[in-house]
């Protein structure tokens, strides 16, 4: 028996549909984030990318989602060990500490919709930032990370 994927590759070994098929389209990525200049502590707000489709966790634009949104941080296998605010469940992280998969991740279950099926995603938990208020500390939450 084979062992898929991700159990034998490092994540800079992965050609690029694999490592695209690492995410786990749970959207907390793409949570408007706040720190603390004083203690450098993140918080996570329920405000998502405008364009994050607060239901499905899906981009609306991925491919050019940087002409849209230029402050958009696209995860690479050079930029991986130095970002520091994925949350615990992020796929990408997982990988890069040395743990396995969750049992709900797609590539697990077989099921595209599986993340979100499992509760593990911002679906139905946000809010555009289309809709939001300016003041985004109102909307600082506890459940991303």
């Amino acid at each position: 028996m084979t062992l898929p994927f991700w159990k034998t590759k490092r994540l800079e070994e992965m050609n690029r549909d694999e490592w695209e098929s690492v995410c786990d389209g749970c959207g907390k990525c793409c949570l408007h984030k706040l720190q603390d200049e004083d203690t450098d502590v993140l918080f996570y707000t329920s405000v998502a990318c405008r364009l994050l489709d607060c239901n499905s966790c899906l981009c609306s634009d991925y491919p050019n989602r940087r002409e849209h949104v230029p402050d958009c941080v696209k995860l690479t296998r050079k930029n991986i060990g130095d970002i520091d605010w994925m949350p615990s469940t992020c796929a990408y992280r997982l990988l890069r500490d040395g743990q396995d998969l969750p049992d709900w991740h797609p590539l697990v279950t077989g099921d595209p919709k599986s993340t979100v099926k499992a509760g593990m995603s911002v679906s139905g938990r946000v809010i555009s930032e289309l809709e939001a208020h300016p003041n985004l500390e109102l909307y600082i939450v506890d459940w991303p990370s």
